[in-house]
């Protein structure tokens, strides 16, 4: 498999932690190179659903190292929790399968109740945020004023600059007429999070490197997707981490020259969840796949939006990511319909646009042209080959490659590890 980078062509929640657990059958390195636990992979192994939302889907197959990197941001408490749990699953979590990056920033309190009183404050110009104080972690790494992995492992000096930074947070959180936080508290939970995390806590770059000269096979773990990343995404109805593909390397520490190639995951259709513009966003597509039990976030819980397959978005992306090859997921969910729509370019006023515009208000206004494709009105999800689809579910499958541009590698008609194809 080579060194592989797994990014989201759309917004999020494309189906990438199935198509991560499918593909660490090859690799020997499962990396996560950005984000917080504002993310949440899906994995369903043997009947058994399993939610992460730090730790890589790696994590669920013997004999495999998970990284996370120095880009992600890391709720100590959060990820003891999520490591409780897999234990309490069965699922083995050592230092011998696990490594966290000694430069990771941590997420705080004061970050969490920060994050919930500006969206609060915001109203209806809400961003959507999943109010894990990913973007105020995010901010203060930025302003160089965060704390790290490093730092936790020290408890005098966590101690000292913990106290610091909860004065200046909590004046901040009583301006905007919220409770300020316990010091004390904070200080003893965060304190023993970071005894039960010691033993993870490394240089995780130089690791990384060492694996690269034994011939090991990496798999980069992506988070959200394209749109919503903090510099192509459609800002400011974005996440705070660069979800691309360029992340990977700079949340890792691992070189661009040292990638092999880079497989962007996207569903059959287009879902987003949060705020923001959507073109091909369709009440009654969206209704019918809620009715079906789909499209609920693994985080919140959310309802997410619903929309036909936006190629000139997806098209963008794969120029953004250079992706070289595509997974598309959740093709089953197209099964029942009689027609289904495909959105090929925009119309923004009297010009067709093959790109989306990069102001969100432009984006808004755009109006999608759509081609209309025959559905195929039969089950797919037990194809075990391409050629077990109805021809019709493959003709789609051609076309939506054809408009992203890459050539299609994949293709999942299920929640199950066993629901995959292979082309």
């Amino acid at each position: 498999m080579s060194n592989t980078i797994l990014v989201g062509a759309q917004w999020g929640d494309e189906g990438k932690g199935k198509i991560i657990d499918f593909l660490t059958e090859e690799a020997d390195i499962v990396v996560r190179s950005q984000g917080g636990n504002n993310a949440g992979h899906t994995v369903i192994v043997g009947g058994t659903k399993y939610v992460l939302h730090l730790i890589p889907s790696g994590i669920l197959r013997p004999q495999k190292m998970c990284v996370i990197g120095n880009g992600v941001v890391i709720d100590p408490v959060a990820v003891a929790k999520e490591i409780e749990g897999l234990r309490a699953a069965k699922i083995k979590v050592t230092k011998e399968n696990l490594m966290i990056s000694e430069c990771a920033h941590l997420v705080l309190p004061y970050h969490r109740a920060l994050d919930e009183q500006r969206e609060r404050k915001k109203g209806k110009g809400k961003i959507g945020t999943t109010k894990r104080g990913i973007g105020p972690a995010y901010g203060d790494k930025a302003a160089r004023v965060g704390l790290r992995m490093a730092d936790l492992l020290q408890p005098e000096l966590f101690t000292a600059k913990l106290k610091q930074r909860m004065a200046e947070n909590n004046a901040v959180l009583k301006a905007l007429g919220a409770a300020p936080l316990n010091v004390k508290q904070v200080t003893a939970a965060y304190l023993e999070a970071g005894k039960a995390l010691a033993p993870f806590v490394g240089n995780t770059v130089v690791f990384l490197h060492e694996a690269l000269k034994a011939g090991r096979e990496m798999l980069f773990e992506g988070a959200q997707g394209t749109f919503l990343d903090i510099d192509h995404g459609t800002y400011p109805y974005v996440t705070s981490s660069n979800t691309t593909a360029g992340g990977a390397c700079t949340g890792s520490g691992v070189p661009p020259h040292r990638m092999d190639r880079v497989l962007g995951v996207m569903k059959a259709y287009t879902t987003r969840v949060g705020e923001g513009p959507f073109p091909t966003e369709n009440e009654e597509l969206s209704r019918m796949l809620h009715g079906m039990g789909r499209e609920f976030g693994a985080t919140t819980g959310r309802a997410r939006r619903c929309g036909w397959f936006d190629a000139v978005a997806v098209r963008y992306a794969g120029m953004i990511n250079g992706i070289d090859e595509i997974a598309v997921t959740n093709l089953d969910g197209l099964d029942g319909l009689e027609s289904i729509k495909v959105c090929t370019h925009y119309k923004l006023g009297k010009k067709t646009l093959e790109v989306p515009p990069s102001d969100f208000l432009q984006l808004e206004k755009c109006q999608p042209v759509y081609e209309v494709l025959p559905g195929w009105e039969r089950p797919t999800h037990e194809a075990k080959k391409f050629a077990d689809l109805p021809k019709r579910a493959q003709e789609y499958l051609r076309r939506i490659a054809d408009l992203s541009g890459a050539k299609l590698r994949i293709a999942s008609v299920g929640p199950n590890r066993d629901q995959t194809i292979v082309l």
